[in-house]
């Protein structure tokens, strides 16, 4: 998950977990406290190091959840079945236990509170992590932005941070969060399952007119279809920004 740097980003720096939340039955909330962490910006991305006994190490990138609140640094991680990594943060790594971090990373697919323009956010997946971030970022901040997110996911199971957006739907005015379920909707839901397309887009969305800024993250496939939608909605491309993985 690429993305412009702050002061310090080629760091590598020794982070203990200090919390572990299960999102999903698949899908884990970490929580590192940070050294010296030089704060980051909603859409960032860090850097993850393990490193074996026998002196083997791998890198991965991964999304920051979390607004920006001193030395403590959420991820949000799916773990792939035959992944090398997600797995063991994911299953194994215990609170207190620590990584290696390096970050933050990115410049271009971040929000910042100073820009006005309202906000379309859309996520496949697991790519609702740096959106979090984003959302959490407005509340914190006090902003009256207006905020749009359109979230696809399978099932209702595989609904990330389901508690905290439904709560945030709720009580954060000028947020509005439509989940759109593509194999399997809730019971009470009145629509059938049905995958993103243009009329979810043109619905849930603000209109090309409003001059929003959309950011748009998930599977490779999924991140070209939307921005293509959101163009040929009449959207101004450089106003669609695209973090895609896999």
């Amino acid at each position: 998950m690429a993305r412009a740097a702050v002061s310090g980003r080629l760091t590598w720096r020794a982070a203990p977990l200090a919390a572990a939340t299960d999102l999903t039955k698949s899908a884990r909330s970490l929580v590192f406290d940070v050294p010296d962490w030089p704060g980051h910006l909603p859409g960032q991305h860090v850097d993850v190091r393990l490193t074996a006994e026998d002196g083997y190490s791998v890198q991965r990138s991964y999304s920051i959840s979390s607004a920006p609140d001193g030395t403590l640094v959420e991820l949000a991680i799916q773990r792939v079945e035959d992944g090398e990594v997600s797995p063991y943060l994911c299953d194994v790594l215990p609170v207190g236990a620590e990584i290696e971090l390096r970050g933050p990373v990115g410049g271009w697919f971040v929000w910042r509170a100073t820009d006005l323009s309202p906000v379309t956010l859309v996520a496949g997946g697991s790519g609702i992590a740096p959106l979090m971030a984003m959302i959490r970022a407005r509340a914190a901040e006090g902003s009256r932005v207006p905020f749009k997110l359109i979230y696809s996911v399978r099932t209702p199971d595989d609904v990330m941070f389901a508690d905290e957006l439904r709560r945030r739907a709720r009580e954060d005015g000028g947020l509005d969060v439509k989940i759109v379920y593509t194999r399997q909707a809730p019971e009470d839901s009145p629509e059938p399952p049905v995958r993103l397309g243009v009329a979810t887009v043109n619905t849930h969305a603000w209109p090309a007119e409003f001059t929003p800024n959309v950011f748009v993250c998930g599977p490779t496939g999924f991140v070209e279809t939307v921005s293509d939608i959101f163009v040929a909605l009449g959207h101004d491309p450089r106003r669609v920004r695209t973090e895609r993985f896999g």
